[in-house]
């Protein structure tokens, strides 16, 4: 198993797969859930198979999603990247979901995350990026932030 640390600002590449702009939701003291989110690329395909972070006790793959008029959010074992696609993982959509927090998140700290990547080959690689710490209220990309 291959371990890749990714830069903040240079995203991370393991294999065929790119992550680019991680970042977690800052949290209040006390608060034991966050949402960690990114956009990652694999360019033969692959399949997001789990996560994990010394920030939480549990990390889980989740997705947003209407049923009927209720939003409701689940967790779900796999998450495929199709080849060549973008999937973003944003609020509203599908997310890491980090439980049990160890302690409150502020803005502007950086927090390790693992991503268990499942090839084509059904090996798995863990992927070392560290995602920074935006401020609670975030929602998106900071204003302003070019985007290709």
């Amino acid at each position: 198993m291959a371990i890749v640390l990714g830069l903040l600002a240079a995203g991370a590449n393991a294999a065929d797969v790119e992550i680019r702009e991680a970042w977690i939701r800052g949290t209040v003291p006390g608060q034991q859930a966050t949402g960690a989110f990114l956009e990652i690329t694999s360019k033969s395909g692959a399949t997001l198979v789990g996560a994990a972070s010394p920030a939480a006790g549990v990390s889980e793959i989740h997705e947003m999603k209407m049923d009927g008029s209720v939003m409701k959010m689940r967790a779900v074992e796999r998450l495929e990247l199709p080849a060549g696609k973008t999937v973003q993982l944003a609020p509203g959509g599908y997310h890491v979901m980090l439980l049990n927090l160890k302690q409150a998140l502020r803005k502007g700290e950086t927090v390790p995350l693992t991503l268990q990547i499942e090839g084509k080959d059904k090996q798995v690689e863990a992927v070392e990026i560290r995602a920074e710490v935006r401020d609670l209220t975030t929602t998106a990309a900071p204003a302003g932030e070019h985007r290709h």
